[in-house]
């Protein structure tokens, strides 16, 4: 038994590198009409963060790094909705550590 528990808890620590597509949003418009969300929006909310939206409607949040990464996105974007986004990082938890991000 306390063999199992060690194993839960080392893995419960590890974090997984990969890639996720979604919409890019801010935190405070997570829940509203993605298609209708625009970039200007993105940028006046920015305080609140970024994350994704994936296709399945989960939320991924993103880290300090990626937020900064976001507004850049959002700022240098001729795109003002339908900001569909890859998202390249490490989710720890209910957060990605982000290492890039490429609006489509």
């Amino acid at each position: 038994m306390k063999r199992i528990f060690t194993t839960v808890l080392f893995t419960a620590g590890v974090s997984l590198a990969g890639t996720w597509s979604g919409t890019l949003v801010d935190v405070m418009c997570k829940g509203k009409d993605l298609a209708s969300h625009t970039a200007k929006c993105g940028v006046a909310c920015a305080k609140s963060g970024f994350g994704l939206v994936l296709a399945d409607g989960k939320f991924v949040k993103f880290d300090e790094s990626g937020n900064a990464k976001a507004l850049a996105a959002l700022k240098s974007t001729s795109k003002e909705k339908d900001l569909k986004a890859k998202v390249s990082g490490e989710l720890d938890g209910e957060t990605v550590k982000v290492t890039s991000i490429e609006l489509q």
